[in-house]
């Protein structure tokens, strides 16, 4: 048992480097803390009045969701914990639940639409005895907990992590109600940045034309997205007025004043004849002093706990703050204080020497600005995770922070390359590639030259799960005309191929960057220069030819030819080919020669993949008696840290050698 002010001791402390947030991070290391279930029980049987109540579970919910996020070592604590009183009020107090079976009582339905906040909704799950209370040690891990919620998990009604797509769904849910005769109010939380999304604008029209009153929308309007102020990026201006213009019933109320927030939608309950939207003004990391995002300067500062574990020191002092702050609240109810649980977690063994893909890209493109006046770069609201902050001290007057608006964004660079402009324009892939895929096409119909670049790509990091996990980007853009897809293998090669983009290429490019540090067992010949359509061969072999690109796939194929000479005494011959979706058919048969075995090995969905762009040329090269066999994704990715992720899609270098292994034995 914890004291209420006896201070937590950490036996090792570090200070971990943010350097891209929501999927690089390092588990909290030490002594954790966490609230049993016990607990929970105990706080909800209080003869207490409902806000008292609600008050103390949201307090306990913010030490257990601070616990997740530090063990699992990446999560989104600001959205979890601005959101946390909206979220716990609702679960405790306004949602009905019917019996399982029960097809006539109503039944309300809650999610949110923003998905940076699943570590909260997690937590208000399992403090209500709705989920089972050991997934609390399972965030971000493989058979655990999501990094964004998905509906496997129990209690979570629809995927989210993509943004704007949340009233939509709501409607959709309504009118099957309405169809089958089934009453029951939607309850949709959304985030402030997410309404820069163009869905959620459209979304608003026809939801008042048809008077679904059954619709309630609160806006977490914690004033902050990603990295910064809203208003510094798309200010929301008289966003009452523009809600009440779409024939919405708008409310506004402190989101974290839980009195004012039962008193806002109770009055809402009397609106049947249009939806409702409450804005919720709410403090981002809500419940910790120091990450609030009041206490920054937020003119000069970018909020640092948007995403990913806080440091050693930072949890000592917030897990302290939140301990205290509950144990004040029991207090006051006359209840015995806290009774907490830990575990002890030792220090991570950080990699060796690792390649920084992100950095290597961040100086690379600077240097090539340096010499050319017409490059800018366009940002969606993940300057940090792109690397762009340099670029934008440097060349501010060159940098366009475009906001959670990827179709918007896209636009401008056309706009700006028939002007003469070389736009680079940046996202995490998964979301580059789709939502303004038409608008990427739009452009290569002008045959002006944009540069593209998506970092986050490929099935690692897992943590953040399928909706963050670009493993159909290549098939996304591969067919654009004149759009050659690249992906670099190491820091060195990120800034050749750039290079080629910027200098050689007549078109545009598409740059596919893995954003964790990867160490490499293999180097790339001194002599290698890029040319398009040719790989370069990192290790020699007879028996077979594995090609592959990227740091992720072409480390597990180094490893798994080591392996193979060493056990089995094969050769494979390992071929870095980085280009995606445009091979010379000449090269590869010259290079695959007398082999008769052929390895693909795709960090994406085998359909749409490298694989294919083979499977293509050995078809039109009458290669016949070679024989393909392709890795990749088939499925939808598991979410889980990257070693098991690698492992249950068998894209480690155990799993490679062993496939290779069984197609030569036959």
């Amino acid at each position: 048992m914890l004291a209420q002010h006896q201070p937590i001791h950490l036996p090792y402390s570090r200070i971990t480097e943010h350097i891209v947030g929501d999927q690089i991070g390092e588990a909290v290391s030490g002594t954790l803390y966490y609230v049993p279930f016990k607990e929970f029980e105990r706080v909800r049987a209080l003869p207490v009045p409902p806000v008292e109540k609600t008050g103390l579970f949201a307090a306990l919910c913010r030490i257990n969701t601070l616990y997740m996020i530090a063990r699992a070592g990446s999560g989104h604590i600001g959205s979890s914990f601005s959101s946390m009183d909206i979220m716990s009020w609702l679960q405790l107090n306004e949602l009905r639940i019917a019996p399982e079976g029960d097809e006539v009582s109503p039944q309300d339905i809650f999610f949110s639409s923003k998905g940076h906040d699943a570590p909260g909704l997690y937590n208000t799950f399992i403090g209500l005895g709705r989920l089972d209370f050991d997934l609390i040690h399972t965030l971000r891990k493989l058979g655990g907990l999501p990094g964004h919620p998905d509906i496997a998990t129990p209690n979570i009604v629809t995927n989210t992590g993509s943004l704007g797509m949340g009233v939509s769904k709501a409607k959709g849910m309504i009118f099957a109600n309405r169809l089958r005769k089934r009453s029951g109010n939607v309850f949709v939380l959304t985030g402030d940045g997410e309404l820069q999304e163009g869905q959620f604008w459209e979304s608003l029209v026809s939801a008042a034309n048809n008077k679904l009153h059954e619709l309630t929308v609160i806006i977490d309007h914690n004033k902050l997205q990603s990295d910064t102020l809203v208003a510094k990026v798309s200010d929301l201006g008289d966003l009452e007025a523009k809600l009440a213009a779409f024939g919405w019933h708008v409310s506004r109320c402190d989101g974290n004043d839980l009195a004012a927030l039962a008193q806002t939608l109770a009055a809402t309950k009397n609106v049947t004849d249009k939806p409702k939207v409450i804005i919720a003004d709410t403090i981002k990391g809500k419940g910790v002093s120091f990450m609030e995002h009041t206490s920054i300067d937020s003119d000069v500062e970018f909020y640092k706990f948007h995403s990913g574990a806080p440091s050693d020191e930072a949890y000592v002092k917030a897990a302290q703050e939140l301990i205290d702050t509950a144990n004040a609240k029991l207090n006051t109810a006359g209840a015995a204080q806290l009774e907490l649980e830990t575990i002890i977690r030792p220090a991570a063994v950080l990699p060796e020497n690792p390649q920084r893909l992100i950095q290597a890209y961040s100086n690379a493109l600077i240097e090539q600005a340096r010499r050319n006046p017409n490059i800018v770069a366009l940002d969606a609201d993940l300057i940090l995770d792109t690397g762009l902050i340099p670029f934008q001290k440097e060349f501010p007057d060159r940098f366009v922070e475009c906001g959670i608006a990827e179709q918007d964004m896209v636009s401008q660079a056309g706009g700006m390359a028939l002007q003469g402009l070389l736009p680079v324009v940046h996202s995490f892939a998964c979301f580059l590639s789709s939502r303004p895929n038409e608008q990427i096409y739009n452009n290569a119909t002008e045959l002006e030259k944009i540069i593209y670049v998506g970092s986050l790509a490929g099935v690692v990091p897992g943590g953040p799960g399928h909706s963050h996990q670009a493993v159909r980007d290549i098939s996304a853009l591969g067919g654009i005309p004149g759009l050659t897809l690249m992906e670099p293998s190491c820091e060195a090669e990120v800034a050749m191929l750039l290079d080629w983009a910027v200098n050689q290429s007549a078109g545009s490019s598409y740059l596919r960057l893995v954003s964790l540090p990867w160490v490499i067992p293999f180097e790339l010949p001194s002599d290698y220069k890029p040319q398009l359509g040719k790989g370069v061969t990192l290790t020699e072999g007879k028996d077979a030819v594995l090609i592959t690109y990227g740091p992720v796939l072409l480390s597990a194929a180094v490893q798994a030819a080591q392996s193979l000479r060493e056990e089995k005494g094969l050769s494979v011959k390992v071929i870095n080919l980085p280009w995606l979706n445009n091979i010379d058919a000449e090269w590869l048969t010259r290079e695959v020669g007398t082999c008769m075995d052929i390895f693909s090995l795709d960090n994406h969905y085998l359909v749409g993949g490298q694989g294919d762009r083979i499977a293509e040329i050995i078809a039109k090269e009458a290669l016949s008696e070679k024989k393909l066999f392709r890795v990749g994704i088939g499925e939808i990715p598991a979410c889980g840290t990257n070693p098991e992720i690698l492992k249950v899609h068998g894209l480690d270098s155990a799993s490679i050698s062993a496939v290779i292994r069984a197609k030569l034995n036959k």
